[in-house]
């Protein structure tokens, strides 16, 4: 591969495990992990905790930044992990065009789950009313996208197990 290690991005909507599950894959594979909310400008983490969703030209600074950590991990040699929403296929091919190797596992989680968990957690500054805009511009990962979509109501432990087993297997 010409442009470095592999950078698997775990994706999905708010509360589907992204960080979790990319965390513990990342610690599994011994690489860095990145949890995408951190580079979100203070700006948009506002907008979103006083309930307003994101939109374009708010991902712009926040889709650049990801896309300079994916490049200089990849060109470090050692590959990541990135927990990042990349709900619209647009961004997905944004981080695909960048010449390294990108790996994607879709966390598919229904909206009443989500809403369960998302109601459940505290601290974040994503609130549970953001959901349905979230669903609402999700593109699930299609067949010519390279990765795999994974049920994630099972329990971390299973969900991480089943993306190291597809990252193990042939090519989606």
């Amino acid at each position: 591969m010409a442009g470095g290690a592999r950078v698997v991005i775990v994706m999905g909507v708010s509360a589907s495990g992204k960080s979790t599950v990319g965390a513990r894959l990342a610690q599994q594979l011994g690489v860095p992990f990145l949890d995408g909310d951190d580079l979100h400008p203070a700006s948009n983490r506002a907008k979103m905790a006083s309930g307003h969703p994101l939109d374009d030209a708010d991902r712009r600074p926040w889709l650049a930044a990801l896309t300079e950590w994916i490049r200089m991990n990849a060109a470090g040699g050692h590959g990541a992990v990135v927990a990042c929403s990349a709900l619209r296929r647009e961004f997905r091919d944004q981080f695909r065009h960048l010449g390294v190797d990108v790996w994607f596992v879709y966390l598919a989680l229904d909206r009443e789950l989500a809403a369960e968990r998302i109601a459940r957690r505290k601290g974040h500054f994503m609130p549970p009313e953001l959901l349905g805009s979230q669903y609402d511009i999700l593109n699930p990962l299609q067949a010519d996208e390279p990765g795999v979509t994974i049920d994630a109501s099972g329990s971390t432990a299973h969900v991480v197990a089943a993306a190291v087993q597809a990252m193990a297997g042939p090519e989606r």
